[in-house]
């Protein structure tokens, strides 16, 4: 890759070996951290690692900056949404419970788990989560036991001062949201960005659901087979469009929400499954996908509702199955790939 005796120009890839195969991994959003992102190991037992990582852009090299225990693998990891940096330096994990953790060098401590059933020895699994940008006081998880949970956080949100109030989490609401598992979680920019969030689960079937009137959902897709659905992702500029994926499915499925039911494009390049979808922070029409092909495909989308044939750019990890893919709000240049132990950041 490196050429030898060049002059020294910008890398287009940037590639961080881990300690163990990894899974979850997730942009940090600050400005004062460019190329900072959180990685989550996913070892089959209960001693798990998260690793907080950047990049050192003289060097060009990435480093730990803190490792800290996890039980089991986390499912997602996200860093507040916090574009500003005004909040406290944190980030979430789910996997059998929330967990909030603030973000240091070396250390990096827990400030609070949160579990909503009270009552019983058996936690039921988180399968994701999503942290409101509009009201980073919010936490949507989503879990095998059907239900989805709102939290709402105190972030004592006075920045700087040392032993001052930790964070602390409530349920604002729960929900039965679908038949059976629930898969992904999402929030969406419409309508405030504040209420609006879907689901999709085991049952097959994306839903809406809006905080102010929990009492009914809109089913916007059933997949026509009953196929899980896997994934969902909100497109980042024009809150219309979603993006979905079904359990070992080769394609994307991309919904508008006023044409409910019918998919509006499907994106098929992949000859595997797809194991992930991240829209572009900075289009509207631009989207990448990943999966057990080892590529990362960018299509553009703006032909809608005629059919998108081919991708506009494809990535090729030779050394193994991409599982986790992230486009990174606040580096729009910049997209970051998963596969056995190495996170990859490609300039798109």
């Amino acid at each position: 890759m490196a050429g030898l005796n060049v002059a020294p120009k910008r890398k287009e890839i940037y590639k961080y070996e881990a300690p163990w195969t990894l899974y979850s991994m997730n942009w940090s959003v600050r400005p004062d951290k460019r190329f900072r992102l959180a990685i989550g190991s996913f070892v089959e037992e209960y001693n798990n690692k998260v690793q907080v990582i950047s990049l050192d852009e003289d060097s060009a090299e990435f480093s730990a900056k803190s490792t800290f225990d996890h039980p089991y693998p986390t499912t997602k990891i996200m860093w507040i949404p916090d574009a500003k940096g005004v909040f406290p330096d944190l980030l979430a994990t789910s996997g059998d419970y929330l967990r909030i953790w603030k973000a240091g060098e070396p250390d990096t401590r827990l400030e609070c788990l949160l579990n909503n059933n009270k009552n019983s020895d058996f936690c039921a699994p988180l399968t994701s989560f999503d942290w409101n940008e509009v009201e980073p006081n919010l936490i949507g998880t989503s879990s095998i036991d059907t239900t989805c949970t709102i939290w709402g956080l105190e972030t004592g949100q006075v920045v700087g001062r040392v032993g001052g109030p930790g964070v602390a989490g409530h349920v604002k609401t729960q929900l039965i949201a679908h038949d059976k598992e629930v898969y992904d979680i999402a929030f969406s920019r419409a309508g405030g960005g504040r209420d609006m969030f879907a689901s999709v689960g085991a049952d097959g079937s994306v839903r809406m659901f809006d905080l102010r009137h929990l009492e009914h959902s809109t089913i916007i897709y059933e997949d026509p087979q009953h196929r899980p659905l896997l994934r969902l992702a909100w497109n980042r500029q024009d809150p219309s469009y979603l993006a979905t994926i079904s359990m070992d499915a080769c394609e994307v499925v991309i919904l508008d929400v006023r044409v409910p039911c019918t998919p509006v494009a499907r994106l098929s390049n992949h000859r595997a499954c797809v194991n992930g979808i991240a829209w572009a922070p900075h289009s509207s029409c631009h989207i990448c996908t990943a999966g057990d092909d080892h590529q990362a495909l960018i299509w553009d989308i703006q032909q809608m509702p005629r059919a998108i044939e081919d991708p506009i750019l494809a990535y090729t990890a030779a050394e193994g199955e991409i599982n986790q893919i992230q486009w990174g709000a606040t580096q729009p240049d910049w997209i970051a790939i998963c596969y056995n132990r190495s996170l990859e950041i490609l300039r798109v």
